[in-house]
């Protein structure tokens, strides 16, 4: 072990594990395998402590008693804990867990930047919508910890006490927008109650549009969701009324939801590459139609991300065409060097076939370790990788995996969202296409399982009998979102069995050409200026529109932009050398000015106003006047000027009156033709 890697603690969790540190690759043969590190061996981990190395321990489950004990002892080095029980160690009889541990323990090693933070404030004002006497007795069990305020739906079996601790209002919700600290509710019919309400609950002078502010929202009500996923939304909870136990859960979470709190800032946004729009013209909608939780909207040329709102699923950055819209928690090069090392790993080791599950931490975990504890576990070739959301991948980070070998990809997903995997299922079909375009076998490679049931996810674990690259293969993910991936895919073509020059792609792809109707088109350059990637280029000396395809992003504003509605867009990867240069989609002879000489317009374009125009609009009947469309600026004006009807000359210019004008008056009148005379 060098001085420079972590110290790795290693348990059998009583021997229920087959460990072998000389089989694992990346510690020192000579690691001790203890058997009860959380308890009668407890003492070699504050022998370990007390080393000030950094430490990785090979058990979370235990994660919080060792985090005591270092607390206690005032350690300050880093601790890091790996899940190699569920994962790998308990597995079928007969399965090898080495190189799979030895795989999870060197992808725990890989860090990266840390995503930013920010502090959000919740001064504990807290709004409780629902009914009855169930809303009155949620409010009154909060009051105290929270400063909570009652809004009813249904009033009509309410009892009120003879102290009300809290305001009791009626009204329907409206609108909700905001987040954790920050929600602005909107209520029609509201109304306050009345003091002297006997019997029934009586309610006063009820008025819409009401509006409020507060920093939290308990919705009782049972009905619709008064926000896009409510389950993303910090602090907004919404449970079942008719659940006791989630109702009691609901009150003991929220009450603690006062203070200051830091929340990931999951997405940056670099407007100066976004598609969006250009000039009041919209183009790209992807991250805003992927989006779940409405964290994303359009603000004219550009998109704004909502940080308060944005639960971090990712689908944005994962599926912009021009990573404008970057995740960082982790960063794209982050997660790409975790499945490197962990697939790389796992073949270094021994393992074979590797299958590479991608997880989140709550569902999946849950599933993993379901099946680890009441059946065989995860087979031995299957490499799990926990993330924060699983639709954080697009296709460069998965043709990277097939590139550094994995020989399938899993993405497990709980039923619940399987509304939010748009995104994720346009980028597993964009991946398939290109592998399939390169002779790969490409349709089973990518999996997206929306399962809750153990047994059917086992059945996502088996090998594509297709070609894949053989040899696997790694790279340095740097650069933007395109650049790493035709990193991917330069590298994918090279081993490719029958690699395709021109790859057909679905519609979403962010790659492919434009096409241009050259008997209508004129030639106006709109679409150069409203090309956000700079793939469509014009030429000072001559009037021609070019294509640079390989920075085409396919985002459709030329289209949008194009007054003739001559262009259209078609996807596909052109790997050729031209593709990396402009290509003239449109060109024409310029039109010479019939006076000067000067190039200006195209003759298509002249000739086709001219037909349009000569002798049917008042100002082009005679043929000078006609002339005048075959002219450059400059002469068309000297032109107009000689005409005798020109509009551009007025009258003679009366002469400026003189002093001696005043003492010839005294002589007598002067007619208007003196004050037209020249000096």
């Amino acid at each position: 072990m060098t001085a420079t890697q972590p110290r790795v603690l290693l348990c059998d969790c009583e021997k229920t594990m087959r460990l072998d540190p000389a089989r694992i690759e990346g510690i020192d043969a000579e690691t001790p395998i203890h058997t009860q590190l959380c308890r009668s061996q407890l003492a070699a981990f504050e022998k370990a402590l007390a080393s000030g190395e950094r430490l990785v321990i090979g058990c979370t489950q235990e994660a919080p008693l060792f985090d005591e004990v270092a607390e206690e002892k005032g350690a300050t080095q880093q601790l890091d804990y790996v899940n190699i029980r569920e994962r790998a160690g308990w597995c079928a009889r007969g399965t090898d867990p080495h190189p799979k541990i030895s795989a999870l323990l060197a992808e725990a090693g890989v860090t990266g930047e840390p995503a930013s933070l920010r502090s959000i404030d919740s001064d504990g004002v807290c709004l409780i919508y629902g009914k009855g006497q169930q809303a009155l007795d949620a409010a009154r069990a909060l009051e105290g910890r929270l400063s909570v305020s009652l809004l009813l739906s249904d009033a009509s079996d309410l009892v009120l006490p003879t102290i009300l601790e809290v305001p009791v209002h009626a009204g329907r919700i409206r609108t909700v927008t905001g987040s954790l600290g920050a929600f602005s509710v909107t209520v029609d019919a509201y109304a306050q109650i009345l003091p002297s309400s006997r019997g029934a609950a009586q309610f006063a002078m009820p008025r819409d549009g009401a509006k409020s502010a507060c920093s939290l929202i308990l919705d009782l009500s049972g009905e619709t969701p008064l926000v896009t996923a409510p389950n993303k939304r910090d602090g907004y909870m919404r449970v079942d009324p008719k659940d006791p136990a989630a109702v009691a859960r609901a009150l003991f979470d929220i009450s603690d939801m006062v203070g200051t709190f830091e929340k990931p800032v999951y997405v940056e946004y670099d407007a100066s590459i976004c598609a969006h729009g250009r000039s009041g013209k919209t183009g790209c909608t992807k991250c805003l139609d992927a989006c779940p939780a409405g964290a994303i909207t359009g603000n004219g040329d550009r998109i704004e991300v909502d940080p308060g709102i944005c639960g971090g699923c990712g689908s944005c950055a994962a599926h912009c065409p021009t990573g404008a819209v970057a995740y960082r928690y982790p960063m794209r090069d982050t997660l790409i060097r975790r499945l490197q090392t962990l697939v790389g790993t796992y073949c270094d080791a021994g393992g074979k076939d590797p299958i590479v599950l991608v997880h989140d931490e709550g569902h999946g975990l849950d599933l993993i370790n379901a099946m680890a504890r009441f059946s065989d576990g995860l087979p031995g070739n299957v490499l799990p990788i926990a993330v924060h959301a699983v639709t954080v991948f697009g296709h460069d980070a998965m043709l990277a995996a097939v590139l550094a070998g994995a020989k399938r990809m899993v993405f497990l997903c709980p039923p619940s969202q399987a509304d939010e995997t748009l995104a994720l299922s346009r980028e597993i079909a964009l991946s398939t296409a290109l592998l399939e375009g390169m002779g790969y076998h490409g349709d089973t490679v990518f999996t997206l399982a929306l399962e809750a049931d153990p047994d059917k996810l086992t059945g996502c674990f088996t090998v594509p009998s297709g070609p894949l690259p053989a040899a696997p293969a790694l790279f340095d993910p740097v650069g933007g979102k395109r650049d790493v991936a035709r990193s991917a895919i330069s590298r994918l073509l090279k081993s490719a069995p029958e690699p395709a020059t021109v790859i057909g792609l679905p519609e979403t792809a962010p790659y492919g050409r434009i096409s241009i109707d050259a008997d209508g088109c004129t030639l106006c350059l709109a679409c150069v200026s409203a090309c956000p990637a700079n793939a469509l280029a014009d030429n000072p000396d001559k009037p021609q529109v070019s294509l640079t395809e390989a920075a085409c992003v396919q985002c459709g504003l030329c289209a949008t932009t194009c007054p003739e509605n001559v262009i259209t867009l078609e996807p596909r990867y052109n790997s050729a050398p031209e593709a990396i240069r402009p290509v003239v989609l449109h060109e024409e002879e310029p039109a010479t000015c019939v006076s000067c000489g000067k190039a200006f317009g195209t003759k298509s374009s002249i000739a086709r106003i001219r037909d349009k125009l000569s002798g049917k609009h008042w100002m082009f009947q005679r043929e000078d006047q006609t002339r005048l469309i075959e002219m450059c600026d400059d002469c068309r004006i000297s032109a107009q000027w000689e005409m005798p009807d020109t509009p551009l000359r007025g009258g003679s210019r009366p002469r400026i009156a003189t002093t001696d004008d005043y003492l010839a008056l005294e002589k007598g009148p002067l007619s208007a033709d003196d004050f037209l005379k020249d000096d």
